[in-house]
């Protein structure tokens, strides 16, 4: 065909199946599936635009079509040539101005040359392409997602990827050596296609389990490599320096896992427990900013006490000034969401992990400096602490505390009046803050819903208008008021504990578990924690909850074990390999000393019995023993008793007796060193005796034996023990 035809069809195959026709369609469908997998990870990173997941899927469906009717569209070389060029064109412009990512640049690349070579493979080097290019979508796929889906979709290439390359190199054997006529086996496809299936899968197995434990030998030191495309969304804006009002909100609409919670020696009791990231004291009206001016810089091999910290910047006060103090231990395993807030429950002391250095801003927050990888797990201890409220009636000296925290800009008289109005019966503090908190929590809805458009007072409109919101607003709304009345206030952005997972014992912290609350000074307690906001409706999780349990917790185990393995990991694993096969042994050894010592007792127990036993014990006791040694012994004993029994009368089961005399015969001659090999069949068995007279015997013993046995001749088999009788006297 010239080359300015659009496409070649061949037509379908006709021809009866053979071996090599049925190689050549298993390494087609296994080739084809091994491309469909390859893309359909890359597609379930959810990272894929929707214009290159249809185009990509239509390509495949079609491909799958034609190779389900046997023909192949090849596309001219050259059209491939002009195709290619002006994609190359196109991934600079792709580059730099629509994706503007060479990551996502380069996938688009992948993904055109695969479309682009289903239809014009017509080379074996094709082939090899193809391969290479499923391989670069898994490896783009494990670049851009770190879920457990793409251990189950890795498994399913793998096995795919030995079935192509067994079918592949059969093929290149198959080309180059002689036609050989093929044997008439029935439907040779489906036998071909279940010995390499058994086959790929058996030696996928064995990759796994040997590759499982080099993977769990060898730790990787860093996770680094996704630190580059980390996701700029609203988990990234709503713990930023600055945050407009409705961020948390827009967080609080997704179920995406954010982090997992493991508290020491807990079983599910720190449900109401929140997790402080970022403290905002500006606030402009439309959204809160952080005034920290700088930040302590904290650099370690993985540990940094910061308690002195936290006492210099008022979060952490003397003991004696609370009613009650708890010291907690947790450790927190992070998703990729992009980013360097280090969630803690407050007051942080101390912090152990993978991490070189941290810093902690002038309000408390603590944030990862180390910018070459993304922030993966760390282990804290913190300080939970009940305030004493102070009953001072004397006014708060707050002259060391920034001025941003009692600034207020353009605030609506309503709100002044309103916070005046609600702390009117109050001059403490802390009850004033009590006052209103409660005022806000009782007096006002909850709910999600955004206005439909942005009011130029977002807390006047919420207070005075709406009366209902999220907690964004209620926590603005409380710290503007107690700022009005001389208290100074700032927002915190944070989670709420999740749900607890009893199969791991962790919590689940997810993007609808983000929450806003208000942090007072109070005079003689410091920083004190408000949460004027109502209790928000919890999810209707539905029957197939608990299996969804189960798949958060293979998931925590892929990020823990799997993406985040590293030299600590791999000494506690050894350690604790160590100490469970020490408690093993030392259990087992215990256990033989116990039987070891239970069966010495029980032997000198019989001893002694024994010795002073009577005439009679020892009788039934013999007595007692022989019955057990006959109940033992019954089964042998009755299969002797019937093959005598059938051997002296033979015409009651002629093929059973025949078999029976037979395996006699061959036990006697055997003793006169004539022995019949497993090969042998009988009538070769009687030629191979040397002696004519034996011989004439056997032969005709033998011909008695085959009648009986297969023919069922009583007469016959009654003639077998005549037979033997005469044998054995030769």
């Amino acid at each position: 065909m010239s080359a300015s035809a659009k496409f070649e069809l061949t037509p379908p195959r006709t021809h009866a199946p053979s071996f090599k026709g049925a190689i050549d369609r298993f390494f087609d469908f296994s080739l084809y599936l091994l491309i469909v997998t390859g893309f359909g990870t890359l597609a379930s990173t959810g990272r894929l635009d929707p214009l290159s997941i249809i185009a990509g899927w239509t390509a495949l469906i079609v491909r799958g079509y034609l190779l389900l009717r046997g023909r192949t569209v090849t596309i001219p070389e050259r059209w491939t040539s002009y195709l290619t060029i002006l994609y190359a064109l196109f991934y600079a412009t792709d580059f730099l101005f629509l994706s503007g990512s060479f990551v996502t640049a380069t996938v688009h690349l992948v993904l055109f040359v695969m479309v682009v070579k289903i239809f014009s493979v017509q080379r074996e080097r094709d082939h090899i392409y193809l391969v290479v290019l499923s391989f670069l979508e898994v490896l783009a796929a494990a670049i851009l997602t770190v879920d457990t889906l793409f251990l189950a979709a890795f498994c399913v290439f793998t096995i795919l990827a030995v079935a192509t390359f067994i079918s592949m190199e059969m093929r290149r054997s198959a080309a180059g050596a002689d036609p050989v006529p093929a044997p008439p086996i029935a439907h040779p496809q489906r036998r071909l296609a279940r010995s390499l299936s058994f086959t790929a899968v058996t030696l996928m197995l064995a990759i796994v389990v040997g590759a499982g434990g080099i993977f769990f030998i060898l730790p990787r030191l860093s996770a680094g490599y996704l630190s580059n495309f980390a996701p700029h969304n609203d988990f990234v804006t709503g713990f930023s320096d600055t945050v407009q009002l409705g961020a948390i909100g827009r967080i609080k609409q997704s179920d995406q896992v954010v982090m997992h919670i493991q508290i020491e020696n807990d079983h599910g009791g720190y449900a109401s427990l929140k997790w402080r990231g970022t403290a905002l004291a500006g606030f402009d009206g439309r959204s809160w900013t952080n005034t920290s001016e700088s930040r302590e810089s904290h650099i370690g091999l993985g540990r940094f006490p910061i308690a002195d910290a936290q006492e210099r910047l008022g979060n952490l006060v003397h003991e004696t000034m609370y009613v009650s103090t708890r010291r907690l231990m947790y450790h927190v395993t992070m998703e990729p969401i992009g980013t360097n807030v280090l969630f803690l429950a407050p007051v942080p002391t101390l912090i152990t992990g993978r991490l070189r250095e941290i810093s902690i801003d002038e309000m408390g927050a603590v944030w990862n400096e180390d910018h070459s990888r993304l922030l993966e797990g760390y282990t804290a201890v913190s300080v939970l602490q009940n305030a004493m409220a102070s009953r001072s009636t004397a006014a708060a000296d707050v002259r060391h505390l920034d001025a941003a925290f009692l600034r207020v800009q353009n605030v609506d008289p309503r709100i002044v009046d309103l916070a005046r109005q609600i702390t009117a019966n109050t001059t403490q503090p802390y009850d004033q803050a009590n006052a209103i908190e409660l005022y806000l929590r009782t007096r006002f809805g909850y709910t999600l819903e955004m206005p439909s458009t942005p009011p130029a007072d977002p807390i006047a409109d919420f207070l005075f208008v709406r009366k209902e919101g999220h907690c964004e607003y209620f926590a603005s709304a409380m710290a503007i008021m107690l700022r009005t009345i001389g208290i100074p206030s700032r927002v915190v952005n944070g989670f709420r504990n999740g749900e607890y997972n009893d199969v791991t014992g962790s919590y689940i912290v997810r993007g609808r578990d983000a929450h806003s609350w208000v942090e007072a000074y109070i005079p003689g307690a410091g920083w004190t924690e408000f949460d004027p906001t109502p209790a928000d409706p919890k999810p209707d999780f539905g029957s197939l909850h608990r299996l969804s349990l189960y798949m958060d917790a293979a998931r925590e185990f892929w990020r823990e074990w799997v993406i985040n393995y590293d030299f600590l990991h791999q000494q506690n694993l050894t350690i604790s390999a160590m100490l469970k096969g020490r408690s093993a042994g030392d259990r087992f050894r215990l256990w033989v000393r116990q039987r070891y010592v239970r069966l010495l007792a029980g032997a000198k127990h019989s001893y002694e019995r024994g010795r002073n036993a009577s005439r009679r014990d020892i009788g039934t006791a013999i007595l007692a023993f022989s019955l057990l040694l006959l109940i033992l012994r019954a089964g042998p004993i009755l299969r002797h008793w019937r093959e005598r029994r059938l051997a002296r009368n033979p015409q009651r089961a002629p093929h059973l007796a025949a078999s029976i005399w037979y395996a006699r015969l061959l036990k006697r001659l055997s003793r006169r060193g004539w022995h019949k090999r497993p090969a042998q069949t009988p009538e070769e068995f009687v030629a191979s005796i040397d002696d004519p007279a034996l011989r004439l015997s056997v032969e005709r013993f033998t011909a008695r034996y085959e009648s009986a046995r297969f023919g069922r001749s009583a007469e016959d088999a009654q003639r077998l023990p005549e037979l033997f009788e005469e044998i054995t006297r030769k």
